[in-house]
């Protein structure tokens, strides 16, 4: 089978279009045959083993798992012999170890089938950034009636993050680059604030919850724009120093407010699948609308990655064939 692989750490151009076996189906395993994969910030940290910390996880001298990708979308090929949940034919979508290839190998614990009005490429956007989005506004509480601002809202995860809270009841303010200002507000966000022609953080209304995707404004001026009893969040910013990435950033200012009655809250999300299934339940509700910006073929992945990391993508860069 094609895959896309990576012997050593670095930037895209280390990706290679490989031959490799397909997968042998264990016990408990779902072979998926992959019709559409996402990419995403964390696949670029292990592509790159960085922040180093990280390779503990990743490798310490080179990447442990050499097929990148995690979120997919597909077909069910082949069950194991204990696997009851799922058959060949069958529709999917979740989360695995290698989904930049031809077929990969999921679970019954990493996989759910596909909601029938999410084409393949959509399914394959919510995983990791979904996951993200939920799992964030779970932590900071977000409910209806609250005033919410999301940086990077024309993101992976600014994109899920402005529905989600939206179909809470919030009320969303949704900042980013000129060229997604209509992508999010279509999405529904009450208010769009272009970051090249307005500051967003110069309110006379302070917000009660500030989601940080971006990780590029000092956190004094982030405090400063959020309610005595407000909520910062920080979840998956780009900035920091290289040994731990943006924890370097977001713990300590945490720690300095620990008497504060502001909550500053470091967040690295986790998949879960109860959290894939609400997401599912929300898109086959019509509440939730996976945003793909631009689709690759697998042998133009290194593409993505450089338009990921460029912050091109209005929402998902996806992976398809």
């Amino acid at each position: 089978m094609k895959a896309i692989t990576h012997d050593r750490f670095g930037g895209p151009d280390v990706l290679t279009l490989s031959e490799l076996p397909q997968p042998t189906v264990g016990e408990r395993d779902v072979l998926v045959r992959v019709r559409a994969a996402s990419v995403s910030y964390g696949d670029y940290h292990y592509l790159t083993g960085t922040p180093l910390l990280g390779r503990i996880g990743f490798g310490l001298r080179g990447p442990r798992v050499p097929v990148r990708g995690t979120d997919l979308a597909g077909v069910v090929e082949a069950v194991g012999a204990q696997v009851t949940g799922f058959r060949p034919g069958d529709e999917v979508f979740g989360w695995c170890k290698g989904a930049f290839a031809e077929y990969a190998m999921g679970t019954e614990d990493t996989l759910l089938p596909k909601p029938a009005n999410a084409s393949f490429e959509q399914a394959a956007a919510v995983p990791s950034s979904g996951m993200t989005a939920l799992q964030g506004l779970d932590k900071a509480k977000v409910r209806a009636g609250q005033r919410v601002l999301i940086l990077g809202a024309g993101g992976g995860v600014g994109t899920f993050a402005v529905q989600i809270a939206k179909a809470r009841g919030a009320w969303v303010t949704g900042v980013c680059s000129t060229s997604k200002v209509a992508l999010v507000e279509k999405l529904g966000a009450d208010q769009v604030i272009d970051y090249t022609r307005g500051d967003p953080l110069r309110t006379d209304q302070p917000y009660d919850v500030i989601v940080d995707l971006a990780g590029s404004r000092p956190v004094p001026k982030l405090r400063a724009a959020l309610a005595p009893a407000g909520t910062l969040l920080f979840a998956g910013g780009e900035g920091g120093g290289r040994i731990v990435g943006d924890l370097s950033r977001s713990v300590p200012a945490a720690l300095r407010s620990m008497f504060s009655r502001q909550r500053l809250l470091p967040f690295v999300s986790l998949p879960r699948k109860p959290d894939l299934a609400s997401l599912a339940e929300l898109i086959e509700a019509g509440k939730l609308t996976p945003v793909v910006g631009q689709t690759y073929p697998l042998a133009r992945t290194a593409d993505a990655f450089r338009d990921l990391v460029a912050r091109r993508a209005n929402g998902k860069l996806v992976i398809t064939g």
